[in-house]
């Protein structure tokens, strides 16, 4: 049985601040990344089994 999920903590100070900059400060991946997340991907689609 799955464990129920808990509150998401609030931040507050230089906490917050620093999340709301990582927040602002967002860099789009590069296409190099984004090939080598697809290639990942489809390895593990040729791997996996999931019976349903």
């Amino acid at each position: 049985m799955a464990r129920p999920i808990k509150e998401t903590p609030i931040l507050f100070g230089e906490d917050a601040k620093r999340f709301l900059k990582a927040m602002e400060d967002v860099k789009p991946a590069s296409e190099e990344e984004k090939q080598r997340v697809r290639a990942a991907f489809e390895k593990m689609k040729k791997i996996a089994t999931f019976v349903l």
